[in-house]
């Protein structure tokens, strides 16, 4: 895979409005393995959104690869620095990096599948199970991968000591993102963004 690099941008997406109140649906535990509806396992350029899997595949071979990124990653403290490594018509390569104390909120991937791994430091995902289940936490040291399909919202921090690195993979690439409040209620849509804020 080549990487195709986009100029740096300065920051991670991140919603910074609040203008936009409607009721989002709560998201659930992550899918299990295996394709998601609509998506495929077949292999970049094949045609068709890449399925959690074939996602998880391409963030994890990357991450085993530091000389294909290493040499990107910025600090920022401002917010998340990021910058695209790969933008193809069935996804795109996202590199992030992450101060303590910096977060994503809670936000949707505009109906894109997608995965990302914790390639240095050490991150916490939050996001809402079942109705039994409540506020889910996960620790998520380096070398951890998640995926997750197109309905799937989280909100993803730094609450260690030391910066992290985590690459991400979506499919199709993001057109848009929305981001959310969690209330006693349940998640809230607070704001929409999409790619001419990124």
């Amino acid at each position: 895979m080549s990487l195709d690099l986009a100029p740096e941008p300065t920051h991670a997406p991140a919603g910074r409005r609040a203008d936009d109140h409607n009721r989002a649906p709560a998201a659930g535990p992550e899918p299990a393995a295996g394709p998601a509806p609509g998506g495929t396992d077949l292999p970049a350029g094949a045609g068709g959104p890449l399925s959690p899997n074939a996602l998880r595949r391409i963030v994890r071979e990357l991450a085993e690869r530091p000389e294909r990124w290493i040499q990107h990653v910025r600090l920022s403290t401002d917010d998340r620095w990021y910058r695209r490594l790969e933008a193809g018509e069935d996804h795109e390569v996202w590199l992030i990096s992450w101060l303590p104390g910096q977060s994503t909120g809670f936000h949707d991937h505009g109906g894109a599948r997608g995965a990302f791994t914790v390639a240095l430091g050490e991150l916490e995902e939050l996001s809402l199970g079942g109705a039994d289940q409540g506020l889910l936490v996960r620790r998520l040291p380096a070398g951890t991968t998640r995926a997750f399909g197109p309905e799937y919202l989280h909100d993803v921090r730094n609450t260690a000591s030391g910066p992290a690195v985590t690459l991400h993979a979506y499919s199709p690439p993001l057109s848009e993102m929305s981001h959310y409040e969690l209330r006693a209620g349940g998640l809230v849509r607070t704001s929409k963004e999409g790619p001419e804020q990124w």
